[in-house]
């Protein structure tokens, strides 16, 4: 089931807006891209397929369900999806199957209840060796077209949707750990930032040196499980982890070694995602046991 939750502003309370049923455990979940408001409510789901969803005050109704097996009854589960934040007409999603797909979403007109939107495969392509396990636009270069993937077989690579004969790789683990998240800077497109599994630490990567971190965040006392950079600073970045710690950095000094982060919580329980709201950029919200909860930063 996936929860559509609502801060109601009389009682300062969170109340569940509305609730509907997914087919598969959700592997990650975003709002489209909309910062001016222009588009309809469309909330994008990734599990076993991709699915775009229509979100009403009542109800939540699924728009279109992309799916590029066609012709077969398996299905490679999807590990996580972005939305372009640049062209909200294109998502992109990594499969444990070793490929990323790019998608391309139509609008059609309103006639009755016909669903408005529609979607079909602009391009798929083999990212990794092994399981791809999160895929993320970069803001380089107008946005649009660059985007990077991790995996299981421990590398970041970039690609180019103008150039898909080949791809850069910009770090490999040393142990060749699968990765498991990576995040871009929101201010720099130069930065991002991943953590391999079972990992206590995070690693900074600058794009234009590639294969060396230009920091390494280690304080965790757990294995790391969520990277939020900050959405309006390009030297705050927000970590999460099995130590029930959420901690900010300032990583201004880079690359002078990183010691202690500015900021520390502890929750009661291990951390295992966390969002730094993009439109209140004092909310970060962080999950833990059975709980959301909202920090003021």
């Amino acid at each position: 089931q996936v929860q559509l939750v609502g801060l109601d502003e009389e009682s300062s309370e969170f109340i569940c807006r509305n609730t509907f049923d997914h087919p598969y455990p959700t592997t990650k979940l975003m709002w489209i891209p909309d910062t001016k408001g222009v588009y309809p409510d469309l909330l994008a789901t990734s599990g076993d397929y991709l699915r775009v969803w229509r979100v009403g005050e009542t109800e939540t109704r699924l728009e279109c369900l992309l799916n590029n097996n066609k012709n077969s009854d398996f299905c490679a589960p999807l590990t996580s999806f972005d939305w372009n934040e640049v062209d909200p007409y294109l998502l992109g999603t990594s499969s444990i199957d070793t490929t990323c797909t790019i998608w391309g979403l139509e609008t059609g007109q309103v006639l009755g209840r016909v669903n408005l939107v529609s979607g079909h495969v602009k391009t798929q392509l083999i990212a990794h060796d092994k399981e791809v396990y999160d895929i993320a636009f970069s803001r380089a270069g107008g946005g649009r077209d660059m985007f990077a993937s991790v995996g299981a077989d421990g590398s970041v690579r970039m690609f180019d949707l103008r150039h898909l004969e080949h791809s850069t790789i910009i770090y490999e683990d040393p142990q060749h750990h699968p990765l498991l998240r990576l995040c871009w800077n929101k201010q720099d497109p130069n930065y991002l930032a991943t953590m391999a599994m079972d990992g206590m630490e995070v690693v900074i990567l600058d794009v234009r040196v590639p294969c060396t971190p230009v920091a390494r965040l280690n304080n965790h006392r757990a294995c790391v499980n969520g990277i939020a950079w900050a959405p309006h600073s390009s030297c705050h970045i927000c970590t999460a982890a099995d130590d029930h710690q959420a901690l900010i950095w300032d990583i201004q000094q880079m690359p002078r070694a990183i010691e202690d982060p500015i900021l520390a919580y502890t929750a009661e329980g291990e951390i295992n995602n966390v969002q730094w709201a993009s439109t209140q950029p004092d909310w970060i919200a962080i999950c833990y046991n059975n709980c959301l909860e909202i920090l003021r930063v």
